[in-house]
């Protein structure tokens, strides 16, 4: 991956994270915000990112036992004179049944939502991810009643890749995207 890389959209920052930003996201906001110049919402951490995550996502970047594991925090660089906001995260990491893909995952804080954002940052990442070497297929998984997650990995050029029972770090009772990378 290219975890150096910081990526800019239309609207969006997306911040590669460091160890020390990943533990300050664990342990302190007020260094979380310094290190990503930007206000930390008090609604911070977004859904499905909870403190046992977070503590994996840290072990990962530490150990780099993961050569796919990367993730950006995705700061809304609001020009109007809002200033900069941390509005969600996402990144990748390896795929443990196929060498070949990596898994994606994104979150968004509630009220920043429904906006374009998580698309605008998923559509930027996909090239960032291919360009990996041997990467050729980028999974993502999906609870069936999150239609708008579903809807940003349509809007990304994802599939359908079926109904997940469980195992191989993928929830029971998910659904499975896939993209494939364009020149295969």
């Amino acid at each position: 991956m290219h975890p150096l890389l910081k990526i800019k959209t239309p609207r969006l920052e997306l911040i590669p994270a460091t160890t020390a930003i990943l533990s300050a996201d664990c342990n302190d906001r007020t260094d979380l915000g310094r290190l990503l110049s930007a206000v930390i919402p008090p609604s911070w951490p977004p859904p499905l990112l909870d403190d046992a995550t977070r503590a994996e996502l840290v072990s990962l970047q530490e150990t780099g036992s993961d050569p796919n594991f990367c993730t950006w925090y995705w700061i809304l660089d609001d020009k109007s004179g809002a200033g900069r906001t941390l509005i969600g995260s996402g990144g990748t990491a390896s795929c443990p049944s196929s060498p070949d893909t990596v898994m994606i995952g994104y979150s968004v804080l509630d009220e920043f939502q429904g906006l374009g954002y998580a698309t605008e940052a998923v559509h930027h990442l996909i090239p960032v991810i291919f360009r990996s070497p041997g990467v050729r297929k980028i999974l993502a998984t999906t609870y069936p009643d999150l239609k708008a997650s579903i809807r940003i990995l349509e809007k990304s050029g994802f599939v359908p890749a079926g109904h997940r029972e469980g195992g191989s770090g993928m929830e029971e009772g998910t659904l499975a995207f896939v993209l494939i990378r364009p020149d295969l």
